[in-house]
């Protein structure tokens, strides 16, 4: 069944991994056109990976940003304790002065009256005892204060090589998809359309390779509740235009859509492709249900959301909105399951 549903959609019209018109041999620059077609994958493949370290490095700086006003809020705190711990200090002080000055051992061996001795001595221990603590309590006080200070010094250097980390790659995108946009502007309308078509028989030569290794007559697990919330969601934004670093509702990048999809559902998982395969639980491909997130290339720099029958919905890249396509269309690194 799962097989005929397969082919059913891989056949049907207007999806991202349907069957593209029998192949043009074009002219005689199809060489050419085809060493275009790999240099601009290359390109946004290496976006990419600029983007994950960028989402990163923004995620890292967001957490840093967090812990320091987490800080900030305890130094407050423990200053106002000083205070309060040095205004009992003195008030121990100014009780001893009222006493005549003498130490609390003079005065009691100046009482004629024994019991009023003993009751003395008593609360002369639990004074010593109370006033050991305070200064106690005081120092230890003092030290989390330098720690906390110490602390905040290591978070506002590593948000600062965050920003220049994010600023970096930042950089690195641009220029990537700049160049890649680039070589695209130089063909002619005919050309480009033609590289849609050779991009789109690639996909749908490595599908057919996929399917037909028999990989998805073994995947037979049904979503999970929350695995269903996050399909609806992530379905929801088909058409809306990939873009880098972006997380909705406008448009998305690859874990944007992921990574939103299942905090709709009430999970929230790492928000770059990198992380959510480091992370996540690892599923064998035999065993993905829809709603488990298959990550992409040796370096994991994209993800796509299993929706079952061999299908994904993904944010391919700059220039392509959010769609449906072939789970085998792309090099699969590994499956995940945010539920597990």
């Amino acid at each position: 069944m799962a097989l005929v549903c397969a082919a059913a959609i891989l056949a049907a019209p207007g999806t991202a991994y349907a069957d593209p018109a029998p192949k043009d041999p074009g002219p005689k620059d199809s060489k050419s056109l085809e060493q275009v077609r790999k240099e601009t994958d290359r390109l946004y493949h290496d976006a990419a990976v600029a983007t994950d370290a960028y989402n990163a490095a923004e995620e890292k700086a967001d957490q840093q940003s967090d812990e320091i006003v987490r800080i900030a809020k305890a130094i407050v705190a423990g200053e106002k304790k000083v205070d309060r711990l040095k205004q009992r200090a003195g008030a121990a002080a100014r009780a001893q002065y009222r006493g005549g000055g003498l130490p609390p051992q003079a005065q009691l061996m100046l009482s004629d009256d024994p019991q009023k001795f003993l009751d003395n001595a008593g609360r002369m221990r639990q004074g010593q005892q109370a006033t050991k603590g305070l200064l106690g309590e005081l120092a230890r006080t003092q030290e989390d204060l330098r720690l906390y200070a110490d602390d905040a010094s290591e978070r506002w250097r590593e948000l600062d090589a965050n920003r220049e980390a994010k600023a970096e790659a930042k950089k690195k995108i641009k220029a990537k998809i700049k160049a890649a946009e680039e070589l695209e502007s130089k063909l002619e309308k005919k050309e480009r359309e033609r590289l849609l078509r050779m991009e789109q028989e690639a996909e749908f030569d490595r599908q057919a390779a996929w399917i037909d290794s028999g990989a998805l007559e073994e995947i037979t697990g049904k979503a999970s509740s929350s695995g269903k919330k996050a399909i609806k969601y992530a379905t929801a934004q088909i058409g809306k235009p990939y873009e880098w670093g972006a997380e909705g509702p406008r448009s998305y990048d690859c874990s944007g859509l992921t990574s939103e999809a299942w905090i709709s559902a009430g999970k929230t998982i790492p928000r770059t492709s990198q992380e959510q395969w480091k992370q996540l639980p690892r599923i064998d491909i035999e065993d993905m249900r829809p709603g488990d997130l298959i990550i992409y290339h040796e370096d994991a720099s994209h993800v796509g959301m299993y929706i079952g029958d061999g299908a994904i919905v993904h944010a391919p890249r700059p220039g392509r909105d959010v769609t449906i396509a072939g789970a085998g269309s792309m090099k699969i690194l590994g499956v995940v399951r945010p539920d597990k």
